[in-house]
Formats: C-alpha cells, structure tokens, sequence
C-alpha cells in the first residue's frame, strides 16, 4: 500500500525538503493564476500578438506547475513493495511533459507571429500593456528568487525545470514591453511578429533545456565530475581504506544512487570491515543525506597501505 505524500523524508532532515518542494509548487500555482488574469485583460486591450504569446506562455506555465504539483507530491513517497527504489522519476516524467506542452504551443505562436508579421497592425492602449508587463516582471522575479532557494537546497528536477521556464518569462515579458514601445512611440509595427518569433523561439530552447535535463534523470547519467571527485574524496578519508573502484551514481529525484567497491586489507575481520563500510556510508550520508551507498568490501594484501589509496574507477 502506497504511503500518503505528506508523511515522507521523515529522515536526515529530508522532511523540510520536502516542505520547499511543495511550497515551490503552491507558489508557481498562485503565480500562474495573477499572470493569466492580467495579461489576459491586456490582450483584450492591446490586441498585440506579443502579447498573446505572453498569455499562451502563462496558460503553459499554470499547466506545468500543476503537473509539477502533482508529480512533486508523487515523486517525495517513499519506496514501496512495487517500488523499491521509489518514486522520484515522477519529477523527470513531468520535465518531458512540461517540454512537450512547451513545445507544441510554441510552434503554434511562431505560426501567429509570422501572420502577424506579413500583416502588421497598430496596437492599443500600450501604456496598459507596459504596466501589466512590469507587474508581470516583478512577480516572475520573486517566483524565480525563491525557486532558486528552493533548488539549492532539494536539487529537484521538476521545480528545476518549472524555474528555467519562468526565467525565459521574464525575458519574454521585456520583449512583449520593448514591442509595445517601439509600435507605440516609433510606430515600427513590426516589432510585435518580430518579438513575438522571438519569445516562441526562447520557449523552444527552453522546452530543450528541460527535455535535456529530464532525459538525464531517466536514462541514469552519471552525477557530475565535482560530485563523483567528493565522493571518492569522502571514502578515502576513511581510515581502514586503501581505495576505491567501480563507483557508480545515478539521480533520481530528491535520491542518489551510489555504488562502489572499496579496497581493505583483506587481514582484518568480517566485523571490523563491516565498521569501515558502516563509518564510509555515514560519511557519505553527512555530505549527501538524500543518498542510498550500496558499497561492496574487496580484501587486497598490501604491504605498505599508504602507497595503495587510491581513487582508480
């Protein structure tokens, strides 16, 4: 029976991950809601395209920070009988979701743009499109200032994903702004299909950045050079080992995956070698407490220990 999502990371202070986690999404969630209010009482008023693709981008991002609610909260249940390594690749299905919804809505507004383009039309009542786009600016910023905070401490793919989008907004609504300058107080109508191409191919390279990102979750690629270098730096402090071999580490979700092998003097005992093992995998759990070490004890006979530690994969 599968656990109820508000009761996990009961441990190694994951609770309070999961706490930033969820707010994160609430808070994208409220976001999206004001944007798609106001900017639509901007479209009405302006009729700018750039503004409607400003528009599109809010619907698409209240879409996606539901899916990342969702997946978020599905994602931090604990591992059950049916999923013994849990559940945190939720995060990366929503990522390629929320990039495929990107995606097609972004093809869709380059197909409004260039209409828009070959048959360009003054704009109304700019100077409350402005307004709405700085209000807009503002709000995306907080949004992003906090998801940043929340990154840093849960290193989580979805709400990752969710703040790349929204850094693209605030690009996009500079853009919508300078459109609406340049159509009202230069009356260069052509500014609207020109930046309104442009944001559709913003949210294009972000729908790729996403994709990116969630395809690493789900095909296991490797953490990065820094984080396997600490790794290793971490077990060879250990006193008791002579080196380590055949890491291996996967992502997934708010979880890392390790596995190794570490090298002891095969003369020890069975009970002093599990204590190493045991003192490795607390080591490593300090620096990573979102981790799961499986390490596996090779016995090697050495006669001078120092000369054998080593980091050899």
């Amino acid at each position: 029976m599968t656990a109820d999502p508000d009761k996990v990371f009961q441990q190694n202070g994951n609770d309070g991950n999961a706490r930033l986690m969820r707010s994160a999404t609430y808070a994208a969630v409220g976001v999206a809601l004001i944007l798609i209010a106001i900017k639509l009482f901007a479209y009405f008023a302006t009729n700018s395209v750039a503004m409607l693709s400003t528009l599109v981008d809010s619907l698409l991002d209240l879409v996606a920070s539901f899916i990342n609610l969702v997946a978020v909260r599905h994602s931090l249940v604990p591992a059950d009988r049916d999923h013994r390594f849990g559940h945190g690749k939720a995060e990366a299905l929503a990522g390629l979701f929320q990039s495929a919804i990107i995606t097609g809505s972004s093809v869709f507004l380059l197909f409004q743009a260039g209409e828009r383009l070959l048959n360009p039309k003054p704009l109304a009542a700019e100077s409350i499109g402005i307004i709405v786009m700085v209000v807009s600016i503002g709000l995306t910023i907080g949004l992003v200032v906090y998801q940043r905070f929340v990154i840093r401490r849960t290193r989580s793919v979805a709400i990752s994903a969710d703040s790349l989008h929204y850094v693209g907004d605030v690009l996009i609504n500079g853009g919508v702004i300078a459109a609406l300058i340049l159509s009202s107080y230069f009356q260069w109508h052509y500014a609207d299909g020109v930046f309104g191409i442009l944001i559709a191919l913003v949210l294009i390279y972000s729908a790729w950045q996403i994709m990116r990102a969630s395809f690493a979750d789900l095909m296991d690629e490797e953490l990065g050079d820094e984080d396997r270098e600490t790794i290793k730096a971490i077990v060879l402090k250990q006193p008791g080992v002579l080196g380590i071999h055949d890491l291996r580490t996967r992502r997934s979700g708010q979880q890392v995956f390790m596995q190794m092998h570490i090298d002891m003097d095969g003369r020890i005992s069975l009970r002093d070698a599990h204590t190493i093992s045991d003192a490795v995998e607390a080591r490593l759990m300090a620096e990573y407490p979102e981790a799961e070490p499986i390490i596996h004890q090779d016995p090697i006979f050495v006669e001078n220990e120092a000369e054998n530690r080593s980091g050899d994969d």
